[in-house]
């Protein structure tokens, strides 16, 4: 801008010193280029008072001419600086009343130029961030409903019986669930903070049998059941609380939208691990197949949280299919681990 404002300057100088000296030098030059005879001819009228009062008006002429000028150029320049800035001022405003995109200032100016990159840059990490919070609320909603209706189900079984034993057990595994719902708050505050952990390996036989023992009241209040086949002594790589996020997802869809026993088979597949999950029901129509993934299928069934479950898998190097409609067959791709710890 300062460059923009000098090179103003020295234009409006320059036209003012054209104006005044210009003509004058043009003038000088021709009579001087005169013969004798004519340049006395010419200088003659302009002797006394009336020379004086030509010599006068034709300065304020010039003069006046010059202002003219001057005041021209300066309205255009100011026009150039002031119409970028104004449009800069609102798109500044726009921003600050949280409107995300705005259309970049192109003025030719480098500074307002740069300001406005910068606000438009601005707006657009805005609309990520906004973007990042929402999905980070409904995510965060989604993997604690889960949980914590789980282990509603457990304190109702501890209210409703009479046997110490049952009681204990049912205290025992609500305990477990309470230490879930922990590592799920734990890795909902190290998603904020966009930091992931180094994964060994989990056993999948002592992940699905807590996710059976969490879900064994809801499948037996809907007379149906869980039933886990396949390799034994499988080890995935993935975070214990993801993987429990993951199926538990799986499980829920099933008992809300599926029939009859769950099957949940795994084996391994080259240097993977494919866990299976089906049941008996109907499947899922082929219209809605193709989106069952998307969030925008649903805001309160599977929707939101097979969307979530792909997403949890795809974080821990894995991912989750549909590799069958009809019926429903859902496939969880993991790395196979190679360490053999507990």
């Amino acid at each position: 801008m300062r460059a923009a404002i000098v090179r103003a300057t020295m234009v409006s100088v320059v036209v003012v010193i054209a104006i005044l000296i210009v003509p004058n030098v043009v003038a000088g030059v021709l009579l001087i280029t005169l013969p004798e005879r004519q340049f006395a001819e010419l200088i003659d009228p302009l002797r006394g008072v009336r020379g004086v009062v030509l010599i006068v008006a034709l300065a304020v002429i010039l003069v006046i001419l010059a202002v003219v000028g001057s005041r021209y150029l300066a309205l255009r320049q100011a026009a150039r600086l002031t119409a970028p800035m104004t449009e800069l001022a609102i798109q500044a405003s726009r921003v600050g009343a949280g409107e995300a995109r705005v259309k970049r200032v192109d003025s030719g100016i480098p500074e307002i130029d740069l300001v406005s990159d910068v606000l438009a840059r601005g707006g657009a990490n805005m609309t990520r961030q906004l973007a990042q919070q929402r999905d980070f609320a409904a995510d965060a909603s989604h993997q604690l409903r889960t949980p914590l209706t789980a282990l509603l189900m457990r304190l109702e079984e501890i209210a409703s019986t009479d046997d110490l034993r049952v009681a204990r057990d049912e205290a025992g595994t609500a305990i477990a669930q309470v230490e879930r719902l922990s590592a799920v708050v734990d890795d909902l505050l190290s998603r904020s903070r966009t930091q992931e952990g180094v994964e060994t390996g989990v056993s999948l036989d002592s992940v699905i049998a807590g996710l059976q023992r969490e879900w064994q009241p809801a499948f037996a209040r809907a007379r149906r059941s869980v039933h886990v086949h396949g390799e034994r002594g499988l080890r995935v790589v993935a975070g214990t609380s993801a993987l429990s996020q993951i199926l538990s997802t799986l499980f829920e869809n099933s008992l809300q939208h599926g029939k009859g026993t769950v099957t949940v088979h795994a084996r391994r597949s080259g240097p993977s691990v494919v866990l299976e999950v089906s049941d008996q029901g109907e499947g899922i129509p082929m219209t809605l197949a193709p989106t069952v993934f998307e969030r925008a299928v649903s805001s309160s069934g599977s929707g939101l949280g097979l969307s979530l479950a792909r997403d949890l898998a795809a974080a821990h190097g894995g991912r989750l299919e549909l590799v069958s409609a009809q019926p429903a067959v859902f496939a969880l791709f993991l790395s196979e681990a190679r360490d053999h710890g507990a």
